[in-house]
């Protein structure tokens, strides 16, 4: 889990601000957060595997149209030399789901460049489930 705490930081900040775009509805914040250089793709639960940036950005227009209540929990960040990825849970109403967000440096601050959020039968911590940070919607 290499890096400085400032880059940690700073990629927490990324991840949050996506889990924010998503929970706002807004299509401008997601745009900006996602890769415009580096290849893209996303993986949303039950769909066909998404390439290539406006096929991943259709589908952020699409869901945020009406987008679910989402609660990142236990985001845990890996960075290693202008890659990282964080991998989460991610709370939607009563149910868990667990996500890796992957991130890319571009233009001098973190993209994303992948997202996959799919089924699980765990739980995170006891901890991360009672917390109220990083509470999105």
């Amino acid at each position: 889990m290499g890096g400085s705490a400032m880059s940690r930081e700073e990629i927490l900040f990324a991840n949050d601000a996506f889990y924010q775009a998503f929970a706002d509805g807004d299509e401008r914040a997601m745009e900006a957060l996602w890769a415009e250089e580096a290849p893209v793709a996303c993986l949303h639960p039950g769909w066909e595997p998404l390439m290539e940036r406006a096929h991943v950005m259709a589908s952020w227009r699409a869901i945020l149209q009406n987008p679910p209540a989402v609660r990142c929990l236990d985001p845990r960040v890996f960075d290693q030399d202008g890659c990282a990825f964080v991998l989460c849970w991610e709370a939607v109403g009563a149910q868990y789901l667990v996500a890796t967000n992957i991130f890319v440096r571009e233009g001098g601050r973190w993209r994303m460049v992948h997202h996959q959020s799919g089924p699980t039968n765990g739980k995170p911590p006891k901890a991360a489930q009672d917390t109220e940070a990083r509470v999105i919607n």
